[in-house]
């Protein structure tokens, strides 16, 4: 049973905010336009805010049930005292996948955006080696410990936003309301188009795997937990819409199916806005920017799966524990990344269905279960049950979207 004591914080609230918007906007926002351009503007921002709201709420209901547990328990160990062997099976095998498939997506992106920065420059680099130095040298970070992550996430983080608000005050000022409001095209259709972007829009919020670390972090405080979770999400998604108007605005529509056919990793969009623009000043504040999302991103990730492999495999925080808890972590997704560099869509969007399960799903479902077996004395989500079913709600839709978009039931933008 949970005591009703709560540590007192040592850390400001915005270190962990930092670790929130960090670890969910990264390079996964590349994909946004390219996958969102048959809805478009406005329906994507409507599946952005609904996303949001329900990935918000169902971080708060890990926070619940994991606030029953001593500090430093992950997802293995409340999911399998909560909910059984069964469900912790299950949930384990979608956080592993989820955390490897973007630690591996990260790993693709870095080296994707190193070799165009140094393209730029006329330098030829591997993205197979730009990727494996990058993730080494996260990997280091993460090695050293959860404050070094939270300083260095809070750097990039506050280097990305500047670079962010120089590259997209040059965007939003280049605004054509012809392509935002896509006036050239006669009779567009969007609204078939918003319910594959569901999932995408749901690998996008992913930050859960950091709330058993912000709770080694501040202690059990739920109320400082809770400003983290609200105000990391709101950075991720104020910033989200911003690239959305600053992309769609300067691109148009039938453009995006060239950028998608070609791969639509972020060196093609970054490309595609460089031409239509025709800027080197805008070219190297999105390849600035680009390098920034990346490793933002990709120390926040890597951080929850080191956390949760740390709790899974019983590795201590010493040293040693920790350079265990490292290799675990980082040496298969570094496997695939030099074996399959340029996979980066791809992994985002199955990341999206295993998300769906532990991200959503099943923290509804400890929510239930820690209410009924110790009554969450320490903090509960508001709304009761009515936001637990609209949680699961969410969730069955997304896995189902996942499902009939993977066997072409779904329309596509082409």
């Amino acid at each position: 049973m949970a005591t009703l004591s709560v540590t007192t914080p040592q850390h400001s609230v915005w270190g962990g905010a930092m670790i929130i918007g960090g670890t969910i906007i990264g390079a996964g926002m590349f994909s946004l336009p390219v996958v969102m351009s048959g809805a478009w503007f406005f329906w994507s921002v409507a599946a952005l805010i609904v996303t949001w709201f329900c990935m918000l709420h169902s971080g708060l209901m890990i926070l619940e049930a994991n606030l029953n547990y001593p500090t430093g328990s992950s997802f293995h160990t409340v999911t399998g005292d909560l909910l059984g062997k069964n469900w912790n099976r299950l949930n384990g095998i979608t956080i592993a996948f989820v955390l490897y498939i973007l630690t591996y997506a990260y790993i693709s992106a870095s080296g994707s955006v190193i070799q165009h920065t140094l393209r730029e420059m006329s330098v030829s680099f591997s993205p197979r080696l730009g990727g494996l130095l990058t993730a080494l040298a996260v990997a280091f970070i993460v090695w050293v410990s959860t404050r070094a992550v939270s300083r260095m996430t809070a750097i990039v983080l506050g280097a990305k936003i500047i670079a962010f608000f120089l590259t997209f005050g040059s965007l939003l000022w280049h605004i054509k309301p012809v392509n935002l409001l896509n006036s050239v095209e006669l009779n567009p259709s969007y609204a078939p188009y918003v319910l594959a972007t569901l999932p995408f829009c749901l690998a996008s919020f992913g930050y859960h795997g950091n709330v058993p670390s912000l709770m080694k972090y501040y202690g059990k405080n739920p109320h400082i937990i809770k400003k983290c979770l609200l105000l990391g999400t709101l950075m991720a998604l104020g910033l989200y819409v911003i690239w959305m108007l600053g992309t769609m605005g300067n691109i148009p529509r039938p453009a995006f199916i060239d950028i998608a056919e070609r791969g639509g990793n972020i060196d093609v969009l970054v490309q595609s806005l460089s031409q239509i623009l025709n800027s080197a000043g805008l070219d190297l504040l999105l390849t600035i920017f680009s390098n920034f999302a990346v490793a933002c991103s990709f120390l926040g990730v890597t951080l929850g799966l080191f956390d949760y492999l740390a709790d899974l495999f019983k590795f201590d925080d010493s040293r040693t524990g920790r350079f265990k808890t490292a290799l675990v972590t980082f040496v298969p997704p570094v496997i695939g990344g030099v074996i399959y560099p340029d996979g980066f869509i791809y992994a985002i969007g199955f990341a999206g269905l295993a998300a769906t399960v532990w991200a959503v799903i099943v923290p509804a479902l400890m929510a239930r279960a820690s209410r009924q077996r110790f009554g969450s004395p320490l903090y509960r989500v508001w709304g009761g049950n009515k936001m637990i079913v609209l949680v699961l709600l969410f969730g069955m839709i997304n896995a189902v979207v996942h499902i009939l978009s993977s066997v072409n039931m779904l329309p596509v933008y082409r």
